[in-house]
Order: structure tokens, then C-alpha cells, then sequence
């Protein structure tokens, strides 16, 4: 995977991960100050691995580390209707 794509995935990841927090705001309550938040998708090993070496790096510096699991948000496809005047 490249960097490009595993930015890409991240950035789907942690929109879904802020469409969630928006709907369930308490969630940030559990969420130490200063903590790094790494997203584990369940259903993409690929990801999943390179997120957990994200994880095992951050623990090492000392910093706090929240895992979120989740699965990899679907395209959300709107339907779009012209109308004519």
C-alpha cells in the first residue's frame, strides 16, 4: 500500500470516526487529554497493520494511545435531481 493510499483510507476512516462523534458527543469524555487516537479498520488487514505500527510506535514514546475498531465506512452517494425552471 502506499503512503498516498494509506492516507487516503485514514482520512475515510476519520471522517466516518467524526460523523460518529457528532451523533454521540460523550464519547470525547473517555478520551484522555494528550492521547493519540489510531483507527483499526476490522475489515482491511492491509490498514490494520500499518495503523498498528502506528500504535506500537506512539506507546513507545510514552504517549497515551486510543484504538478505535471499525469497518470501513461505505461510499455515501447521493442522489442529485436537476429540476428544471
Amino acid at each position: 500500500m502506499t503512503k498516498k493510499e494509506s492516507v487516503k483510507k485514514n482520512l475515510d476512516l476519520h471522517a466516518e470516526w467524526m460523523r460518529y462523534v457528532f451523533d454521540n458527543p460523550d464519547v470525547l469524555d473517555r478520551i484522555p487529554k494528550g492521547a493519540v487516537l489510531v483507527i483499526l479498520p476490522e475489515d482491511d488487514p492491509e490498514l490494520y497493520a500499518e495503523n498498528t505500527k502506528v500504535v506500537e510506535a506512539t506507546k513507545k514514546k510514552g504517549v497515551s494511545v486510543v484504538v478505535v475498531r471499525m469497518k470501513t465506512p461505505k461510499p455515501r452517494i447521493s442522489k442529485i435531481e436537476v429540476v428544471a425552471a
